[in-house]
Parts: structure tokens; C-alpha cells; sequence
């Protein structure tokens, strides 16, 4: 398992890997929808709280669209370029 920064969740992990693995760019409710239909039980109302605060932390992208994608960021965090310490105080 990957380390991950004291204030992130399972489920922001689970978020980022998703976006990351299907290459996608998506606003909160499809993006919900589809982590349920790949088999991640995890409810709206936490998909669309942790959108914003991946995106403060710098993991993810939001366009003027309401859609988030990952950052170059959060590709360097997934793929071990960085390390979990320097995002704790991100």
C-alpha cells in the first residue's frame, strides 16, 4: 500500500487512482457514479466534499466547469515521484 499524508482518506487515495487509471476529467456526481458502478461504495456527499480539498492540497485540477482532473501533482504522488511527508503540509 501506498504511504499517504496524515490528512488524506482511503477514499481520496481511491479518488486519485480512478482519475488517474481511466485518464478522465469529471464533475462530482458522474464521478460518483462511475467509482459505484467500478465497485468503490462510496457515497456522493464524500466524493463531492473530498473533490475540493484534493484540489486545495494540489492533486487535482478544477476547470471553470465544475470538472476535475488529476494535477501534475498527483501524478507525481501516485507514480512515487514524491513522497507522502512533502504532502503533509501541503
Amino acid at each position: 500500500m501506498r504511504p499517504t499524508p496524515g490528512w488524506m482518506t482511503m477514499t481520496d487515495l481511491v479518488i486519485l487512482e480512478f482519475l488517474n487509471d481511466y485518464n478522465l476529467e469529471l464533475a462530482p456526481k458522474p464521478l460518483y457514479r462511475n467509482l459505484n458502478r467500478h465497485g468503490h461504495d462510496i457515497g456522493y456527499s464524500t466524493v463531492r466534499g473530498r473533490l475540493p480539498e484534493l484540489a486545495e492540497k494540489g492533486l487535482l485540477v478544477k476547470d471553470s466547469d465544475g470538472y476535475y482532473q488529476l494535477s501534475d501533482l498527483g501524478r507525481e504522488y501516485l507514480t512515487g515521484d514524491i513522497d507522502a511527508d512533502e504532502l503533509e503540509d501541503a
